[in-house]
């Protein structure tokens, strides 16, 4: 891709000795942009130099999702607690679907609490550069920071929802385990899940526009293909390789044990999802990388 390289070009004062201000200097900056000397060529020190714009995006895509509501911060609960409602209704009350001898309300919440974080950052990914189309026309950047903040912004949403989750544990007398503190690594094994698939959807986005179609679609099948409503154990063994090919199904069940301890953490679940997760996330930043200078003109 893009490799950004600074220098100085000195102006007629600086040739002849002669003191220039500092603001006069920095205006006499030149950025020049060379192409990038293979595909593993992915320069992502650049995303670092550009860490404060990273942080600025995450942050205006939080005020706007939250300006001029009524509720504001609440809907973070609200679409998970709704959520896990009708699911208790329709899959624990009707369906009598099993729960891992915990209320189902709780079971079905503890799995939506991280899929709602989930599918929340890969759909906002996924639309990041078409959303953003102006600044990718009008000035440079790696674009890189657009997927990478959009996945940021879901954490705000992921720790306000938190306190319900809480509240479910204090009534129903659950406490967590000592693995709890497990909760980063799972939340950074999303983040790079939801940016991977993200780099992968918003690059093809920009090329073929119906890909967000099939998405939205694919979104809907991958709820119901995730135990977030029912538990891995009501999968027979004939049948539980299909669920491990879901790079979620490891974090899903590893987000409720060590949240819940009604289970024991499959590590061996837990490692598939992660070798999943990162051959997404390499092959994703790969794709991403050697299509970006083609997004200014194809958007």
């Amino acid at each position: 891709m893009n490799e950004l390289v600074t220098t100085y070009e000195p102006d007629n004062a600086i040739k002849q000795g002669m003191d220039v201000p500092k603001e006069k200097m920095e205006s006499n900056i030149v950025k020049i942009i060379k192409p990038k000397r293979g595909i593993f060529d992915l320069n992502l020190k650049e995303v670092w130099e550009y860490r404060e714009l990273l942080y600025f995006l995450a942050w205006k895509d939080i005020k706007v999702r939250y300006a001029q509501t009524v509720l504001g911060a609440a809907w973070a609960i609200i679409q998970p607690l709704f959520t896990m409602i009708v699911f208790t209704v329709v899959f624990g009350m009707i369906a009598k679907i099993p729960s891992d001898n915990v209320p189902y309300p709780i079971f079905a919440y503890s799995g939506l609490l991280l899929w709602t974080y989930f599918s929340g950052s890969i759909s906002r990914a996924s639309n990041s550069l078409l959303s953003n189309s102006n600044l990718l026309s009008k000035v440079y950047f790696p674009r890189l920071l657009l997927p990478l903040s959009a996945c940021l912004v879901g954490l705000v949403d992921y720790a306000i929802a938190s306190f319900f989750l809480v509240a479910l544990m204090f009534y129903y007398n659950i406490f967590p385990t000592l693995l709890i503190i497990l909760i980063p690594l799972l939340l950074l094994m999303s983040f790079l899940l939801a940016a991977g698939g993200g780099m992968w959807i918003s690059a093809l986005s920009v090329k073929y526009r119906d890909v967000q179609r099939g998405f939205s679609f694919f979104m809907q099948i991958l709820l119901y293909a995730t135990p977030i409503i029912y538990p891995i154990s009501v999968i027979s063994g004939k049948y539980n390789w299909i669920l491990q090919l879901n790079p979620l199904t490891g974090i899903i069940v590893t987000h409720r044990a060590v949240i819940l301890g009604n289970v024991a953490i499959d590590w061996i679940s837990l490692g598939i999802s992660a070798i999943f997760i990162v051959l997404i996330f390499i092959s994703g930043l790969i794709y991403f990388k050697s299509y970006e200078r083609k997004f200014a003109d194809v958007i």
